[in-house]
């Protein structure tokens, strides 16, 4: 083992004096699994990369990637070779931070949340940010998947899943709280809801089930097991204007719900449902200072928005108490 740990770093340095564009192309391929994905990414043609891996490949001696019609996983060689290729790419993005201009942040940095907290929560939020740091872009990916977080395909996650420690350093957020909404005009023209069970009459408005892989986003399965969903979209903004639109009742963050007049909590002393939001950051990005000043940002607008997120907290019924 320590052998092959000596070749790989050998292999690394020879890698580097040979080609240096070879790290972009080799973490770009990592991260997406696909050669005409880390193309786009790269702004050039697929052919390019895979030269660029070739060429890597007959540097170093060893296959880093297995190849494949469903897409290209790293080899085992390539898993080992990842973190010390990572740790290069980060400390050269983070001179060229440190070092492009003076006093100002430069480049992009990029945030994997989920949907509701980057739309609601992340981007109104980033008026002073940016006002602060012109010259840095910054990316808020959403989804209501998973993010890889043994891959660096993001410099800072919000995530509702507690991460490993192996993947990124992490910390708790902030907890939050869910309701149940619908319009007056909506529960006016159907059956009565006095209890859970009344709920089986009613239309309700969740995540596309086949598309969710968030453990603590399937509540439904705790609260109400069983229960047809019968619109699913995978977009919280979805949800929201479904609900707000009268088609039916929808489970929303009390920071979103709350807010819109024209919807009122639907049995806001039973389902009530607390969860957390955990920040990760890889632990290669945890250098950057544009990462340390965007997690500053996080926390300020968490902290300012702190009795939103927490509305109904103290009475909120919990079906998956977060780890600590």
């Amino acid at each position: 083992m320590k052998h092959i740990d000596l070749q790989i770093r050998t292999s690394m340095l020879k890698w580097l004096m040979v080609s240096a564009d070879a790290l972009r192309y080799f973490l770009q391929v990592a991260r997406r699994g696909r050669l005409v994905s880390a193309a786009e990414a790269l702004g050039v043609d697929h052919t390019t990369v895979s030269r660029q891996i070739s060429r890597l490949e007959r540097d170093l001696g060893y296959r880093v990637f297995d190849r494949s019609p469903t897409g290209w996983s790293l080899s085992d060689a390539g898993q080992r070779l990842l973190p010390h290729a990572e740790a290069v790419d980060a400390a050269v993005l983070s001179a060229v931070a440190d070092t492009n201009t003076e006093g100002q942040l430069t480049g992009t940095v990029r945030i994997a949340t989920p949907d509701a907290f980057g739309a609601f929560i992340l981007a109104p939020g980033l008026n002073t940010f940016r006002k602060e740091h012109p010259n840095l872009d910054v990316h808020i990916v959403t989804s209501t998947r998973n993010v890889a977080l043994g891959m660096r395909e993001f410099d800072i996650a919000v995530t509702l899943q507690e991460p490993q420690p192996r993947h990124a350093k992490y910390r708790r957020l902030t907890d939050y709280t869910l309701a149940l909404y619908a319009t007056p005009e909506y529960l006016a023209e159907n059956p009565p809801i006095h209890e859970p069970a009344d709920l089986s009459a009613h239309t309700l408005i969740w995540y596309v089930d086949d598309l969710l892989d968030i453990t603590p986003l399937r509540l439904l399965d705790d609260v109400l097991p069983g229960h047809r969903v019968a619109i699913q979209t995978n977009s919280v903004t979805g949800h929201w204007q479904a609900a707000v639109a009268g088609v039916g009742l929808a489970p929303l963050p009390r920071y979103l719900g709350d807010q819109d007049q024209r919807l009122v909590p639907v049995l806001p002393d039973t389902l009530q449902i607390s969860r957390t939001y955990w920040l990760a950051v890889p632990k290669e990005s945890a250098r950057l200072e544009r990462a340390r000043a965007t997690i500053a940002l996080l926390e300020k607008i968490v902290s300012d928005r702190q009795h939103d997120l927490l509305l109904g907290a103290s009475n909120s019924q919990d079906t998956e108490s977060p780890k600590k």
